[in-house]
């Protein structure tokens, strides 16, 4: 049986669109659910998601289902007890020994790192993720890391994409300022 525990609307700033999260937590780990609608390339976009972990934070799977244009999309995501990944279940080695998923559509998934860190003000840690590119969605070895400034910032850089921001985060992990990216509309939990 699991439990609601939070939930979230976010707004894209970028582009039009919308993303909404709820935050479950069972026995055994917690599940991040949601639905990211979007315009990418000019095209609509609906991509219904679903990460679960297990009760350390450390991605068990995920999976994600929908559109882009015409064309369908359906990926399942395995992270496997010995470190490996795959992908539709082909395997995916750029990324073997990473414990975090990102899917690169939606701010929900950096609560994942958010939460297993748990970093105490002031710390810094590396969390190098396995990326789900969007919209190419291919994996690849994503390098970041968080500070945390103070209860409800962090320091987020991400390289790869010239990425270096401060981020908002409510006291469940969500990202409620993601600056030039999104922005939380509406929250509960």
């Amino acid at each position: 049986m699991s439990a609601m525990t939070a939930s979230i609307l976010w707004r894209r700033l970028d582009v039009e669109g919308h993303d909404a999260c709820l935050l479950s937590q069972a026995d055994d780990g917690h599940s991040l659910k949601g639905q990211a609608i979007f315009v990418q390339d000019g095209k609509p976009c609906c991509l219904a998601y679903e990460v679960i972990c297990d009760a350390g934070w450390r991605t068990r799977s995920a999976r994600v289902d929908g559109f882009l244009g015409m064309r369908e999309l359906h990926y399942a995501i395995e992270r496997h007890s010995d470190g490996e990944w795959t992908l539709n279940g082909e395997p995916q080695r750029d990324v073997a020994g990473l414990v975090d998923v990102d899917l690169g559509f939606t701010p929900a998934s950096n609560l994942l790192a958010i939460r297993r860190f748990d970093l105490g003000i002031g710390e810094t840690t590396p969390a190098p993720a396995a990326y789900l590119s969007f919209p190419t969605l291919e994996m690849v070895r994503l390098e970041q890391s968080y500070r945390r400034l103070d209860g409800t910032r962090y320091a987020y850089s991400a390289p790869m994409f010239g990425y270096d921001e401060i981020l908002g985060i409510s006291p469940h992990g969500f990202v409620v300022d993601y600056p030039g990216l999104w922005t939380n509309v509406a929250a509960s939990g």
